[in-house]
């Protein structure tokens, strides 16, 4: 797998021209001096300097434009008030041929068009022939001669010329050494979706879930289009030379058709948005290899685009990433288990579950046979329910951006009745699964009045309503092979309350409990709940398995890798608590503890 990002090919880049005396960086990264058609040093500390370095390098050594012909921040005669160009790029007379305008990663759509007045302000009076705007890498670049100063969008072009040549019907294309897709890094990646979900949402025209929604839809299409795309073709997902943002929605239009007619169960319904808006999009994501991104880069990047956007909103579907973590760790999956999480949320616990396998196939196997050890399993071995159909296809998507495992996703109530789940997919049966992880809704109510099946539960059974997470551990337990195991959040007053002792009871008649572990009281409160809950661990019995007094396995966890507020906490506790298990496994009546 390919893991180099933007930043190291960029650092390179200078280096490389830095060794030519093309560039001047001081010993300190301060200053920088552009050696082009005149000397000109400015800080090198701006981000809006970065891109325009960055692009520079690119000019000199991507499209071989000698750097004797360029100059930065070039007067520009006949504007008021006067003007800079960031770049211009002279042709072999001298005159005025391409103008740049630079700007920081992250920018909005509405600094973007307003960089766009302002390089073609500066284009047209210069008369050049080319304009480009380059916002990290958000960039689109125009034939300014060929049209009215009035005309944005059919003089829009895929790419500026190489060395005063054609301009390019298309930039991408698949396999090309200079003209393939570019991997970039974590927080470019986040940028680019985070400029997408802006782009999408408009301010505040779309509902944020709605908007989530068709990001997600754009991104299945340049996955997809990345993978299917044959070497030596050009990509669907990008912007021709004078395309209009009709032309380009037909065609991504034509990849999501085709693609959800093969896959009906990621998305349902059509595309959504104005073919303006899908043209804006592909602006920001069309330059990314997002499938050639390493997948701990490219989970991380999704997460934290997902937990932004959602948290607060729908914080109770996502489980903090450490707390999963130490329950897959404490569950050790390998291939061979069939992992369930029936209250699956965005899916980090089967993605967890999966980069674990992944960690040891790598670790074990090379090439074609690591990756086809940890597919198989990520293909045929994770099982997720969630009740909402919304983050249903949220895991889906997490699932798809991980390299799979989605099609073993289904929305429904995992309360419902067996048969009415095994209706939707065959594989969630009764005592199926070797390993069920899963932080399942608390607070909830199942009245009896409105589901029937309450009555069917030992734990609802002669009442008249039932919480969901009592119901959920009845449930997970039938979900369990017999000598399955169970990583579970519960709140605390199931462990605690006299009035559950019914509960407690009917957990250890079923099943051994292996580990019991002590969450803070803000381990869930920048997930939108406050709950104080712990982590139990069991394995379900054997029918007719009678049990002696046993050890059980207790600690208190007061540091978790992150704080009240969700900021990185140095110490967790969670780590020294799995090396103890371990210890404790391997000595069960001998372990004395700390």
């Amino acid at each position: 797998m390919i893991k180099e990002n933007h930043d190291s090919v960029f650092m390179k880049n200078i280096q490389k021209v830095i060794e030519k005396g093309i560039i001047t960086v001081t010993s300190d990264g301060s200053r920088i001096t552009y050696h082009c058609k005149r000397d000109y040093t400015t800080s090198f500390k701006n981000p809006e300097e970065k891109v325009r370095a960055s692009y520079f390098v690119e000019l000199v050594l991507d499209y071989n434009y000698p750097p004797k012909n360029i100059d930065i921040e070039v007067i520009v005669p006949r504007r008021t008030p006067e003007d800079r160009a960031d770049i211009v790029v002279y042709d072999e007379d001298g005159e005025e041929y391409l103008v740049v305008e630079c700007k920081k990663d992250g920018i909005t759509d509405a600094e973007f068009k307003q960089a766009i007045e302002q390089v073609f302000g500066n284009a047209n009076s210069l008369r050049a022939k080319f304009a480009s705007v380059v916002a990290g890498i958000t960039r689109t670049a125009f034939d300014v001669a060929g049209f009215k100063p009035s005309e944005r969008e059919k003089n829009v072009i895929s790419d500026i010329p190489k060395k005063y040549g054609r301009t390019p019907k298309y930039k991408f294309i698949k396999g090309d050494k200079d003209k393939d897709l570019k991997i970039v890094s974590r927080e470019e990646l986040i940028r680019a979706l985070e400029k997408s979900h802006d782009t999408v949402w408009q301010g505040g025209k779309l509902a944020p879930t709605t908007a989530f929604d068709e990001v997600s839809k754009l991104l299945f299409c340049k996955l997809r289009d990345e993978k299917t795309t044959k070497k030596g073709d050009t990509y669907k997902f990008q912007i021709g030379t004078h395309e209009s943002a009709e032309e380009v929605f037909k065609r991504i239009n034509a990849i999501y058709q085709k693609a959800k007619k093969e896959d009906s169960e990621v998305f349902k319904e059509d595309m959504r948005l104005s073919p303006k808006v899908v043209y804006n999009v592909v602006e920001h994501l069309q330059g990314l290899a997002i499938n050639k991104i390493d997948l701990d880069t490219k989970g991380i990047a999704f997460e934290r685009f997902m937990q932004d956007f959602f948290r607060g909103k729908m914080g109770q579907f996502f489980t903090p990433r450490e707390i999963v973590k130490f329950c897959v760790e404490m569950m050790n999956p390998d291939r061979s288990d069939l992992v369930i999480d029936p209250a699956c949320g965005s899916g980090g616990f089967l993605l967890n579950a999966m980069d674990k396998v992944r960690r040891y196939a790598e670790e074990n196997y090379e090439g074609i046979e690591a990756w086809d050890y940890w597919h198989r399993f990520a293909m045929n071995n994770l099982y997720g329910i969630e009740i909402n159909d919304q983050i249903a296809r949220v895991c889906k998507m997490n699932m798809i951006i991980h390299d799979d495992g989605h099609t073993n996703i289904i929305s429904t109530d995992s309360l419902r009745p067996f048969e009415g789940i095994t209706e939707i997919h065959k594989a969630f049966k009764k005592e199926h699964f070797d390993i069920l992880l899963t932080n399942p809704p608390f607070g909830a109510v199942v009245k009896s009045t409105e589901k029937d099946y309450l009555d069917k539960y030992e734990l609802g059974k002669g009442r008249k309503n039932q919480k969901t997470e009592i119901l959920f551990i009845e449930r997970c337990l039938d979900f369990l092979k017999p000598d399955g195991r169970m990583a579970i959040v519960l709140p605390d007053g199931i462990l605690t309350n006299s009035s559950l002792q019914y509960v407690r009871d009917f957990l250890m008649e079923k099943s051994q409990i292996l580990a019991i572990v002590s969450l803070p009281q803000f381990a869930f409160t920048h997930f939108g709940a406050g709950v104080k809950s712990s982590l139990v661990f069991v394995r379900k019995k054997k029918p007719d398995e009678e049990l002696d007094n046993y050890p059980i396995f207790m600690a208190i966890a007061e540091h978790i890798g992150y704080d009240a507020t969700g900021r990185k906490d140095p110490i967790n506790d969670l780590d020294r608590i799995l090396e103890e298990y371990r210890k404790f496994e391997k000595n069960l009546r001998g372990y004395k503890g700390v």
